[in-house]
C-alpha cells in the first residue's frame, strides 16, 4: 500500500492546492468568511448526493469527530483564505502547509506509527521541500506581513487538528464524517456572515445619521459621509467587505449605475469561484479520507502538505507570480520525498 498511499496523497495535495487558489481569488472579491460558507455549502450538496451510493455508519464517534472537524476546518480555511487574499500566495501557502504537516505527523508518530528508515528520511525531506517551495530570497521579492504570517500559522495548526480528527473516525463511517464536517462548517460560517451583515448594517445607519446631522449643520457634508460609508469594507480579509457588496448588489439603486453593475459582477464572480472551490475541495477531501484509511496519518499528512505546489503553479500561470529557482528545487525534493515514501 505505500505506493498507493503516495499517489493518493500527491493527487490530493495538487487538488487541495487548486481549491486554495480558487478560494484565494474568491477572497479578493468577497470576505474569507463568505467564501468559506459558500464553499462548504456547495461541497455539502455534492456529499449529500453521493452519500446514498457510498454510505457509512452514523455512529456517535463518527458524528462527534466529524462535527468537531467542521469546527476546526471552519477556522482553518477562513484564516487560510484571508492570508492568501493578503498575499503573497507563494509564501503564506507553504508556511501554512509545513505547520499543518508537523502537527498530525507528530501525533501519528507519538501514537505508535512506525516507518522504515527511508520513510523517516522522506518525512524530513518533505518538510524541507515545503519550506524551500515557500522561500523567496531574491532582492525585491514580496514579503508577507506579520498579520499574514500569524494567520498562516494559525491556519496550519487548525488544518493539522482537522486531519487528526478525521483519522479518529471509524473505518466504517464512510462519508459521514465529511458530511458532518461540511454541515457544521456551513452553519458556522453562514451564522458568522449574518452577524457581520447585522454589524455592517448598523454601522451604515450610524454613519448615515452622522452624515445627515453634518449636512444640516454645514449644508454639504452629508454626501461625502454617505460616499465613504458606501465604500466601507473593501478589505477581503475583513468580514464587512462581503456584506457591503451583498447589500449594494441587492439594491443597485443605492450606488451609481456603473458602480452597481461592477459590484454585481464582482459578487457574481466571487460566488462562482467560491462554489467551484467547494466542489474541488470535496474531491481533495475524498482522497484524503482514502489515504488515511489505507495509510498512516504521519505519511498522508506530509504528502497532503505538498498542496502549495498546486497553488504556486496556478499562481504562476494565472497571476504571473514569479517562481524562484529555490522553489523549483523544493518542488523537485517534494517529488523525491513522495517516491521515497512509496518505497518505505
Amino acid at each position: 500500500m505505500p505506493m498507493l498511499t503516495a499517489l493518493v496523497g500527491l493527487a490530493g495535495a495538487l487538488i487541495y492546492g487548486s481549491a486554495d487558489f480558487l478560494g484565494g481569488l474568491a477572497a479578493k472579491r468577497l470576505s474569507a468568511v463568505l467564501v468559506t460558507a459558500v464553499a462548504a455549502s456547495s461541497g455539502l450538496l455534492v456529499l449529500l448526493l453521493a452519500l446514498p451510493f457510498v454510505g457509512g455508519v452514523w455512529s456517535p464517534t463518527a458524528v462527534l469527530w466529524g462535527a468537531l472537524s467542521g469546527l476546526t476546518g471552519a477556522i482553518a480555511i477562513s484564516l487560510l483564505y484571508a492570508c492568501l487574499a493578503i498575499g503573497p500566495m507563494s509564501i503564506l501557502s507553504p508556511l501554512t502547509a509545513v505547520v499543518s504537516a508537523i502537527v498530525p505527523m507528530t501525533a501519528g508518530l507519538v501514537g505508535g506509527e512506525r516507518l522504515a528508515p527511508v520513510g523517516y528520511a522522506a518525512l524530513g525531506l518533505a518538510l524541507v521541500a515545503v519550506v524551500l517551495v515557500g522561500f523567496v530570497p531574491e532582492k525585491g521579492a514580496v514579503r508577507p506581513t506579520t498579520l499574514g504570517v500569524l494567520m498562516a500559522i494559525g491556519s496550519g495548526i487548525m488544518i493539522g487538528a482537522f486531519l487528526i480528527l478525521i483519522d479518529l473516525t471509524p473505518d466504517d463511517s464512510g462519508l459521514v464524517p465529511l458530511v458532518l464536517n461540511r454541515a457544521v462548517n456551513a452553519a458556522i460560517m453562514f451564522s458568522t456572515v449574518g452577524v457581520l451583515a447585522f454589524v455592517a448594517a448598523h454601522r451604515r445607519r450610524v454613519l448615515a445619521g452622522v452624515g445627515a446631522s453634518g449636512g444640516d449643520a454645514s449644508g454639504g457634508d452629508a454626501s461625502g459621509v454617505s460616499s465613504n460609508a458606501g465604500r466601507g469594507g473593501s478589505d477581503p480579509a475583513s468580514g464587512f467587505g462581503a456584506t457591503d457588496a451583498v447589500t449594494r448588489a441587492a439594491d443597485p439603486a443605492t450606488v451609481p449605475g456603473d458602480t452597481g453593475r461592477r459590484t454585481q459582477s464582482t459578487l457574481s464572480i466571487g460566488l462562482t469561484l467560491a462554489a467551484v472551490c467547494g466542489l474541488v475541495d470535496v474531491a481533495a477531501n475524498l482522497l484524503l479520507l482514502i489515504g488515511i484509511r489505507i495509510g498512516d496519518l504521519s505519511v498522508i499528512s506530509v504528502l497532503t502538505a505538498m498542496y502549495p505546489a498546486g497553488t504556486i503553479l496556478l499562481a504562476a500561470v494565472v497571476l504571473k507570480e514569479r517562481i524562484a529557482p529555490v522553489q523549483w528545487v523544493g518542488l523537485g525534493l517534494a517529488l523525491a520525498a513522495a517516491a521515497m515514501l512509496a518505497l518505505a
